[in-house]
């Protein structure tokens, strides 16, 4: 049985055995450990993580390829199938029995940020997350300060999670092959205490603001939001860039608009 690739859903099957045993063993999944799928296309990944930890969820978009993951994965273990769209997932309703969720993916570029922001809100449930993405994707997310790909990208995920960079893995791994390399990333979420946002909402638009406009500074970009005395009063250089930044200064800068009371600037 089948079944096209989509590209309206930005679909690029993994085949390749080799590295899916790969991608299974830097996950490690476990007898017992709740395990959650996004988009299990044609369940290469599946049915081995399913084997391994007993059950799984899978969410899914294409209903067409739903009675195919069911059917291939029937032999290996207790399948729970959700035919939906996880950007509009409500990951809770996962987590009634308590047991921290597992998230694996092979995620369409066309989703990839806004599902990870998406995840974001659901991390205290969430033990960590394994995510097949394009490689120069990953590379932003786990940018170090002073980096071209160090951006808003990297400074949200690395606020809330550890990111590491795990291997590449290249277009013949996946049908259709896709036009660029991709990448396995690990994004496993920080405990709260070592997370120091007292305002989420305020520090992520501080963020967006900073890097609204990569090649002008931070007094220029902040401008009418924290003036330039305040940033230096932080030991921060108002005349330097966003990128110069690194997660801890963003926090700082933060936590104090946060302290007096600041509210999330409107958005421009």
């Amino acid at each position: 049985m089948g079944h096209r690739a989509r590209k309206r859903f930005g679909q690029n099957f993994l085949h390749d055995p080799n590295i899916v045993r790969k991608i299974v063993r830097a996950i490690d999944p476990r007898p017992g450990e709740h395990l959650v799928e996004i988009g299990p296309g044609q369940a290469a990944l599946t049915r081995p993580l399913l084997e391994a930890a007993g059950e799984l969820d899978a969410i899914e978009i294409d209903r067409d390829l739903v009675p195919l993951v069911a059917e291939r994965c029937a032999p290996y273990g207790r399948l729970r199938l959700h035919q939906a769209d996880a950007l509009k997932f409500d990951f809770a309703a996962l987590t009634g029995d308590g047991r921290p969720l597992r998230v694996v993916g092979n995620l369409p570029y066309n989703i990839s940020t806004p599902l990870l922001f998406h995840l974001l809100d659901y991390r205290r449930l969430v033990r960590d997350m394994h995510f097949m993405l394009q490689k120069e994707v990953v590379e932003r997310m786990a940018a170090p300060p002073g980096s071209k790909t160090y951006g808003r990208l990297s400074v949200m995920l690395q606020a809330w999670c550890r990111v590491e960079h795990l291997f590449d893995i290249g277009p013949g791994a996946f049908r259709p092959a896709p036009k660029v390399d991709s990448s396995l990333v690990r994004l496993t979420p920080l405990p709260e205490s070592a997370v120091g946002i007292d305002d989420p909402a305020l520090f992520a638009e501080l963020v967006r603001l900073a890097f609204a406009q990569r090649r002008k500074t931070l007094r220029n970009n902040l401008k009418g939001r924290v003036s330039a005395e305040r940033i230096a009063a932080l030991g921060l250089d108002p005349g330097a860039r966003a990128e110069t930044l690194d997660v801890d200064d963003f926090k700082r800068l933060a936590n104090e608009l946060a302290g007096e009371g600041g509210q999330p600037p409107a958005s421009a």
